[in-house]
């Protein structure tokens, strides 16, 4: 189920997904449900990097949606947004204390089966939501 996740500075806060939903509904959708996720994570991680005062967390994700949309046309803006969100989401542990989740899982997820991929940066999101809501991050300097 569905929690909301307060972020300090943010009036808009994030989210914590199952992330066998995500996974699922991105195949049930037949992909429709992926730029509308990758917008909402996106913008959580920049909501959640203006809060930290960190500039790796992203600024755009309109951008970041349209990459992996119109830019797939192309093919390299997509694979392009698709490694930057996923070191967004190894930043955001990072900055949450947390491990950050592999790298070379993530790319043979991303070459077998991408919905399991998407389910995957989601767990990874929300142990940084759950950190979040367990003990509220101080604003960096």
């Amino acid at each position: 189920m569905a929690e909301r996740v307060e972020i300090p500075d943010s009036a808009k806060g994030a989210t914590t997904r199952n992330p066998w939903i995500v996974g699922i509904l991105s195949v049930v959708t037949l992909g429709i449900y992926i730029p509308f996720w990758w917008y909402f994570v996106n913008r959580e991680m920049a909501d959640l990097g203006r809060a930290r005062n960190s500039a790796e967390l992203g600024d755009s994700p309109v951008k970041s949606v349209l990459a992996i949309t119109l830019g797939a046309l192309v093919i390299v803006p997509a694979i392009i947004s698709t490694v930057t969100t996923f070191k967004r989401v190894q930043a955001a542990q990072r900055l949450a204390g947390q491990a950050p989740i592999s790298g070379w899982l993530g790319l043979v997820l991303f070459i077998v089966i991408s919905p399991a991929l998407y389910a995957y940066m989601q767990s990874g999101l929300n142990g940084v939501w759950e950190t979040l809501r367990s003990a509220p991050l101080e604003p960096a300097p």
